[in-house]
């Protein structure tokens, strides 16, 4: 999953090599923030948190089927 996120992300900004995914992993959730360059914040959360939301549906759909919950943070 982590994987997937930072694909994602370094499709979305300006500078790819700024981003970063921690995984925390739980008991039955997994923790995934996400870190971009500062002026890359606008274009990951996108028009009214859009892009964000998205990228928060892909996550789940993919959880589903490993039977384990993904909460994307993402942190400036």
């Amino acid at each position: 999953m982590k994987e997937l996120i930072e694909l994602i992300a370094k499709a979305l900004v300006d500078n790819p090599d700024k981003v970063a995914v921690t995984q925390i992993d739980g008991e039955q959730t997994t923790v995934l923030e996400l870190r971009v360059a500062q002026e890359d914040l606008g274009k990951v959360i996108g028009k009214q948190g859009r892009t964000a939301r998205s990228i928060r549906t892909i996550l789940g759909a993919a959880g589903m089927k490993l039977r384990k919950r993904f909460v994307l943070e993402i942190l400036e």
